[in-house]
């Protein structure tokens, strides 16, 4: 059983615009779930047919957290059954996969070796807003490929901000679908003074007041991963709190810490 997530309410329009265009723009918001369970939904649709569903994703992190993700929802332990990943240096799929999640560079090598994608049913364009010279060339592979040799291959963009009627009608007026999302309360709160000189120590800052004023956990985002490690040096006294635990995120970590910061 999928989750509860905004994105259920827009599934059954999904299939139907695959099924008779074969192509679809979905817009959902943040936090919406499409990346992990519109994959999972259109798994048993007919035109399938025992067919691979593509993903790409444009970030690594983001590809193999949301194989694991999608793995989970399964009752699976680890990408590599039905969900697997495949992206520069790391592969994880097995006999049985019958979604990979890849990143850009890996599709438009794919596209190359096998101009006609055979056995794949459905490429998905995530996150296609972020717009790249690679993704943008995947997806005019993909509909050459459909336009010349496989009439049958079906097209999903999605994105939380993409301006819609331009990529559907690039996809010969593909049904565009929204999703609504979720609304919570924001508040906005500003540093004394804007922040001078190095990010870092104003970053632990405001985590550390964050800590203090709220309940909960605190997501700071950061340029790279250089400021991300000097962060976390600036909270070594944050760190040694027992109610505290600091992690770090970045595509560059190896595999066990990236766990460790994505768990609950």
């Amino acid at each position: 059983m999928l989750p509860e997530l905004p994105v259920r309410g827009a599934l059954p329009d999904v299939r139907a615009a695959l099924a008779e265009a074969r192509s679809a723009v979905l817009v959902a918001p943040p936090g919406a779930g499409k990346t992990t369970l519109v994959p999972l939904a259109l798994l048993d649709e007919s035109w399938i047919e025992g067919g691979k569903i593509l993903l790409l994703e444009p970030r690594r992190l983001a590809a193999r957290a949301a194989a694991l993700r999608m793995a989970e929802l399964l009752g699976e332990s680890d990408a590599g059954g039905t969900v697997g990943y495949r992206m520069r240096l790391e592969t994880r799929v097995g006999p049985n996969t019958r979604i990979e999640v890849v990143t850009e560079g890996v599709l438009t090598r794919m596209l190359q070796s096998d101009p006609s994608l055979a056995g794949v049913a459905l490429v998905v364009f995530d996150e296609f807003h972020e717009r790249s010279l690679q993704a943008d060339l995947g997806l005019a592979l993909t509909l050459h490929a459909r336009a010349l040799l496989r009439p049958e291959l079906r097209v999903l963009v999605m994105s939380a901000t993409l301006s819609a009627e331009p990529v559907a009608a690039l996809l010969d007026g593909a049904p565009v679908v929204r999703s609504e999302g979720r609304t919570h309360p924001v508040d906005t709160l500003w540093l004394e003074r804007p922040a001078e000189g190095w990010i870092e120590p104003h970053v632990a800052r405001a985590v550390r007041d964050a800590l203090d004023a709220y309940e909960g956990d605190v997501l700071a985002f950061l340029p790279g991963a250089a400021q991300i490690l000097r962060t976390r040096d600036a909270l070594d006294d944050v760190a040694g709190r027992d109610d505290v635990s600091v992690h770090m995120l970045f595509g560059m970590l190896p595999r066990a810490e990236q766990d460790r910061a994505l768990r609950p």
